[in-house]
């Protein structure tokens, strides 16, 4: 059962309205300026006012780099001139490999460490991590506030490739809402204050692989999935407050996919993929909507909608993409003509696509092998493309003045055209590994290393 713990009430959220595409009102311009959620303002990795470098190096376009405490997966958000982040810090110094194998370090010799997607169960965790929300100067990189909001001994190691912060956080530009999980969900004004916190209990995840779903918001909701090998449910609170709305039991086994939220005919709808089934809810009741099968275990990518379609892949032990036709979606869809197109090779285990206009990118599992299909038609624009200098991506690909972005675990970041034809425009490589996606805003681009956090920008 969750508790929860109320803090001084505070003002009205802005609501974030999705359509098919975006927003079903016409987004602030705040909002599409800044990178307020997980997957950027319109939800599907772009952000259509920016306009970052498109070449850098440790010696060009690095306006700044700083070393954070602790490590992280989650993807920074950023509103106005302030960038938010999560991490997990140990509270004890001293190191120990052979126990914490997910806290690896990343320059170990590559013969110990296992290949991305591959784990053996790790040992239990031994230490106690500080679990903390920073706020960073977007122009200096300096750190303005830190907020540890719980010291605790995770119950799970984790998978060794992951880390014990990897939802990324929500912010509506007045309260920032920050998931670890297991170790809480909180709701911290701009200045770091706490002003409500809940816990949902404790995920019990196949093969221990860790957490990594992250809270969706819109309007005065806010929605977690929480999908495990025990009784999984989605929730529903209330943004000012932390109460529960509703809850729904879902037959679902552990999965790592973030909701996706939109509206249909008006009323908004909450779309979660996982492993039996797509899931839509009514965001009003949590009544189900539809559901469709087709995905395989293991579902991470998270669904994104444009064109009147929504798209759900998966990768792991096989291959599934579907573009569904939901707008008249009504009970379970599967193999009916809702289900507009499909594909069922090369597609993502870790990394969401990316949808930038009518153009659906996406990667080989983890591999840097990359295709670009025609969003409407599923009609390859080009096929199993090999990405040059990268080596294994868990990142997911992003978009923004006409290039495409996507960062390999191996330091390197490949820029892309946003065309029909596949073309390099520059492969970047920094002194770094990158797990997290980039984060875009203005001229900016952000990239969260095992190591520091760079702000790329033209100087």
């Amino acid at each position: 059962m969750a508790t929860f713990r109320l803090f001084p009430a505070y003002l009205a959220i802005l609501t974030l309205a999705l359509t098919d595409s975006a927003y079903a009102q016409k987004p602030s311009k705040d909002i599409e300026t800044y990178w307020p959620q997980w997957r950027g303002p319109l939800c599907n990795g772009v952000a259509p006012k920016a306009n970052p470098p498109t070449e850098w190096s440790e010696k060009k376009n690095v306006r700044w780099k700083v070393e954070l405490p602790g490590l992280g997966h989650a993807t920074p958000v950023i509103w106005g001139d302030t960038l938010y982040v999560l991490t997990a810090a140990e509270k004890k110094s001293e190191p120990d490999a052979a126990m914490d194998l997910h806290l690896q370090d990343p320059e170990q010799p590559r013969e110990r460490r296992r290949r991305p997607g591959f784990a053996r169960r790790p040992a239990p965790p031994s230490k106690v991590y500080q679990f903390q929300v920073l706020a960073v100067d977007r122009k200096t990189g300096k750190t303005r506030w830190t907020t540890t909001v719980r010291e605790e001994k995770p119950h799970e190691a984790g998978h060794t490739d992951s880390t014990h912060a990897s939802p990324s956080p929500v912010t509506d530009g007045k309260h920032l809402y920050a998931h670890f999980g297991s170790r809480g969900l909180y709701c911290l004004d701009l200045k770091g204050n706490i002003k409500w916190e809940v816990d949902l209990g404790d995920m019990r995840t196949r093969n221990e692989f860790g957490e990594g779903s992250s809270p969706a918001l819109h309007g005065d909701t806010l929605v977690v999935n929480w999908d495990h090998e025990g009784d999984s449910f989605i929730v529903a609170l209330d943004a000012a407050t932390g109460k529960e709305r509703w809850r729904v039991e879902r037959d679902e086994p552990t999965s790592w996919s973030t909701p996706l939220i939109l509206e249909v005919d008006g009323k908004p709808q909450v779309i979660v993929s996982a492993t039996n089934y797509i899931r839509s809810y009514d965001l009003a009741t949590g009544k189900e909507v539809w559901r469709c099968g087709g995905m395989t275990a293991n579902a991470i990518p998270t669904p994104i909608a444009g064109n009147g379609l929504l798209y759900c892949l998966s990768g792991f032990r096989g291959n599934a993409l579907l573009a569904i036709r939901y707008e008249k979606a009504r009970g379970d869809i599967t193999g009916t003509p809702a289900v507009v197109w499909k594909h069922d090779r090369d597609t993502p285990y870790v990394p969401s696509a990316l949808l930038y206009d009518d153009s659906l990118y996406f990667l080989d599992h983890n591999k840097a092998i990359l295709s670009c299909f025609d969003a409407k038609t599923g009609k390859p624009r080009y096929d199993k493309q090999r990405l040059p200098g990268l080596e294994g991506v868990y990142a997911s690909p992003v978009g923004a003045g006409g290039r495409v972005y996507i960062a390999g675990r191996n330091g390197k970041t490949i820029v892309l055209r946003h065309a029909e034809k596949f073309e390099v425009l520059a492969t970047n490589e920094l002194e770094d590994g990158f797990d997290a996606s980039p984060a875009i805003a203005g001229d900016e681009l952000y990239l969260r290393g095992r190591k520091a956090l760079y702000c790329i920008a033209a100087k």
